[in-house]
């Protein structure tokens, strides 16, 4: 299956903690459906300090599964569903549904 959500992509989150907040796709991994999302599910790790990194709290994005995720619409920002439509030029391209825009050009 085509992937709907893509590294780069602007995103909105639909469910948990973080419903509402949008930003940007960091790393998608497709074998366990999991993203990063910059700014999103954010989670502290208290690390020791190595020689090449101080040590304490540091917050760090979480993965978050693609179920919660939701491409932002090119036009208004709010969450659309993705499909797929192939041009004349046969190059398969995304568009979001909620106004046709296309996602990549």
């Amino acid at each position: 299956m085509a992937a709907k959500i893509k590294k780069g992509d602007t995103v909105v989150v639909l469910a948990g903690r973080d419903k509402g907040r949008s930003g940007e796709v960091l790393q998608v991994m497709p074998k366990d459906e999991r993203a990063i999302v910059r700014g999103v599910n954010l989670v502290k790790r208290h690390t020791r300090q190595t020689p090449q990194q101080e040590g304490g709290i540091i917050s760090k994005e979480s993965t978050i599964h693609l179920s919660n995720l939701a491409v932002a619409d090119p036009k208004g920002g709010q969450a659309t569903r993705v499909g797929f439509k192939v041009l004349e030029d046969g190059r398969k391209v995304r568009f979001a549904k909620r106004s046709g825009e296309l996602i990549d050009g």
